[in-house]
């Protein structure tokens, strides 16, 4: 048992004895953080097989210093400094150490990602290149030229979106990035664009779209139509990179971006 889990257990205990409320462990109910909602809680009988769940204070209301309640993790008490990451600052700070996956080994600088906290439309793409590895800002090649015309085509100056990719280190010769290295850099995608919360978020690119939206949908059929993510409308489109290669698919992005822009001004 970690020390976390210990700490909290004493302290739910001493809660049951002065007649406190205690929420239910996910080793006890069998039920895991994201089945209970966060908002599930009980009384602590004898028997840890026959807890049942009954209304009651906020889990987070109940725990000592220290512990947090973080649903995304899968585990009710978590000490998960990505989660516990207070604004963008945070999360950039944890990215510049990160060496969960092997991309840190190639690295010349992470790219968290730059914009302002109040970005109404949040801008995803796949990872860095090799001016964003050497710069360490988001889109500042010639695809990054062309996302600004893009932004500017709709009346957004990218000073006022908020640009990032599912990896923040830049795979080897720009290769997709692979499962467990996107596995791995989600945690700081998911916790950034929780802390900005936009209207609206433009995924560019089959790995944006895919990672946000959980599918192995190509990016064909996931355009040209609303998606969501976590609530937040989200559309799908190219990246600029592939319009580089592609000049035929500048139409269909233009179609896509205005939607979004639509959406914005709703």
């Amino acid at each position: 048992m970690s020390d976390a889990r210990a700490l909290a257990r004493a302290y739910l205990e001493q809660q049951r004895l002065v007649g406190g409320d205690t929420v239910v462990l996910p080793g006890d109910s069998g039920l895991g953080a994201r089945d209970s909602g966060g908002s599930r809680s009980g009384a602590l009988p004898p028997s840890p097989e026959s807890r049942a769940p009954s209304p009651a204070a906020a889990p987070s209301e109940l725990l000592p210093p220290g512990l947090s309640f973080d649903p995304p993790s899968g585990d009710l008490f978590s000490t998960d400094p990505v989660q516990q990451a207070a604004d963008l600052g945070a999360v950039a700070r944890l990215v510049a150490d990160c060496t969960r996956c092997r991309l840190c080994e190639s690295r010349s600088h992470t790219v968290p990602g730059e914009g302002p906290v109040d970005a109404r439309l949040v801008v995803v793409g796949e990872g860095p290149g090799r001016t964003e590895d050497a710069t360490g800002r988001p889109f500042v090649g010639q695809a990054g030229e062309l996302l600004t015309k893009i932004l500017a085509a709709i009346d957004l100056p990218r000073e006022l979106v908020f640009i990032c990719n599912v990896v923040k280190c830049r795979p080897p010769e720009n290769r997709a990035p692979q499962y467990d290295e996107i596995a791995a850099c989600t945690p700081y995608l998911f916790r950034q664009l929780e802390l900005l919360a936009p209207k609206v978020i433009l995924a560019m690119g089959g790995t944006a779209a895919q990672t946000l939206l959980d599918t192995k949908q190509a990016l064909g059929a996931l355009r040209n139509k609303m998606h969501r993510f976590r609530g937040i409308p989200l559309i799908v489109t190219y990246h600029p990179a592939a319009l580089l290669r592609n000049p035929n698919w500048k139409r269909p992005t233009w179609d896509d971006v205005r939607i979004a822009r639509r959406l914005l001004d709703r």
